[in-house]
């Protein structure tokens, strides 16, 4: 078993702690030959050039107990609310504003249904047709890839517009 003087180990802690301070004193970026970027502590490789962070600023903890100190204004904020010289809607003007809300979400999932048939039918379960550009297969699967994001992306859309509806009053 080893055994280290308490000298030795505080000298240690001190050696470690002056190390972490200058590699975040200097930070490099490095692109090397396929552009492929990489941040380090030495600029010895070629193709790394030095990059200027703004300087960190590290705050303890408070405490040994391990809880965190509240972060600095959270406390002094007081809850909102509104302002008593905020103008009132009267329930008539509320309710033709919401149905107008209505009709605009209505419409919106209308035309993301129909963009969404127009997408799939387009799509052909995976096998659209190609197109004279696409000789190269890779054009053409990268083709199908950005198709298919679109149908995705589209159903998603359906379903926030439908969670939206739902929400409503």
């Amino acid at each position: 078993m080893l055994r280290f003087s308490p000298g030795f180990l505080l000298l240690a802690a001190v050696s470690m702690l002056g190390g972490v301070a200058h590699a975040q004193s200097e930070v490099f970026l490095c692109v090397d030959q396929n552009g492929v970027k990489e941040y380090k502590n030495t600029g010895d490789t070629k193709g790394c050039k030095r990059v200027s962070l703004p300087p960190l600023t590290v705050t303890s903890s408070g405490g040994s107990s391990g809880n965190k100190a509240p972060r600095e204004g959270a406390a002094s904020k007081p809850a909102a609310s509104t302002p008593s010289d905020f103008p009132k809607v009267d329930n008539g003007t509320q309710k033709a504003r919401d149905n107008d809300r209505r009709q605009i979400l209505q419409d919106e999932l209308k035309n993301e249904q129909q963009r969404l048939a127009n997408l799939k039918k387009d799509y052909n379960d995976g096998t659209p047709e190609r197109q004279g550009n696409e000789k190269n297969y890779a054009k053409y699967q990268e083709r199908v890839a950005s198709m298919k994001e679109d149908i995705s992306r589209s159903e998603k859309n359906i379903d926030a517009l439908n969670r939206e509806l739902t929400n409503l009053k």
